[in-house]
């Protein structure tokens, strides 16, 4: 029953995604002004085939009623900007993109669980403050402004995910593991001479694993936010510089077959994270037994 609910929710999520995306672009400006129109090659036969693309775009909501008839029997459309079906575009570019968000999310998940860990243990102030100024200042910084930095660096796009997803991982794993090292069974641990790192791994990060994975898909989700940016500046072609063309080319059909793409990446990595996160076995619990 639980789990038919989560999908009614996520389904009737998606749904709603798909409508307010369509609708936005709908009353956006410029929208049903396209370039071809100032096309002298074409013929008057070619201009009213272009006008009639458009009119049929007009009513939002007839578009969408439309649109997920067509999706029900897997068709997700044709895009009018790049004369395609929207199907062979997410095909092709789709594997770009999650390679490089699956890479980014792993080396900010490795930096960031491997220096809040350093962190949490030290006993010198110095180091800690120096990774938090660090964390910090990637917080500061945009996106976009990142991608321009590391376009003129020649750094991969991977590497931008990562620095978008450490601040989120070091700063709130610092915590959980700050906390976690605080506790009484942990106290004891350290009074009975067992070592920093084991009591850390076997004491400290077990209670703490199952609010570790519930920030697995934020991240995930985050990271394939900041990969629209890194996309279009480092000119990959990925699904982030498709969905920027779609919006400059007011192009509906292939926008809200990224919208609930990107909706549906992000409920599912979500819900994984969470059943992640309530099937850990002892998170939340205070280990006594080692």
């Amino acid at each position: 029953m639980v789990f038919a609910r989560r999908i009614s929710i996520l389904f009737v999520t998606l749904l709603l995604a798909g409508l307010g995306g369509a609708t936005l672009l709908r009353l956006a400006p410029g929208f049903g002004v396209d370039e071809r129109d100032l096309d002298s090659r074409l013929n008057a036969v070619s201009h009213e085939a272009v006008e009639a693309v458009g009119a049929g775009e007009g009513n939002v909501g007839r578009f969408y009623l439309l649109y997920l008839s067509r999706l029900a029997q897997g068709d997700l459309g044709t895009s009018r900007l790049f004369s395609r079906p929207v199907v062979e575009l997410l095909r092709e570019r789709l594997p770009l993109t999650m390679g490089t968000v699956l890479a980014g999310f792993a080396m900010a998940w490795a930096a960031g669980l491997a220096l809040s860990a350093v962190s949490a243990m030290a006993r010198n102030q110095a180091l800690p403050f120096a990774l938090a100024g660090f964390g910090s200042a990637l917080l500061c910084v945009p996106s976009a402004l990142m991608a321009v930095m590391f376009y003129r660096m020649d750094v991969p796009a991977s590497a931008g995910v990562a620095a978008v997803i450490f601040p989120k991982v070091f700063f709130y794993s610092k915590r959980l593991f700050r906390a976690s090292l605080a506790k009484p069974h942990v106290l004891t641990a350290r009074a009975k001479g067992l070592g920093d790192v084991r009591v850390f791994a076997w004491h400290a990060v077990p209670p703490v694993a199952g609010e570790l994975f519930a920030l697995v898909g934020v991240t995930l989700a985050l990271g394939l936010s900041a990969a629209i940016p890194l996309e279009v500046i480092l000119d990959l072609p990925g699904i982030g510089q498709l969905a920027w063309k779609a919006a400059l080319g007011r192009d509906l059909s292939l926008l809200v077959s990224l919208t609930l793409l990107i909706g549906a990446f992000t409920l599912v990595a979500n819900a994984f994270a969470d059943a992640l996160a309530h099937a850990t076995p002892g998170a939340g619990s205070n280990d006594n037994s080692r």
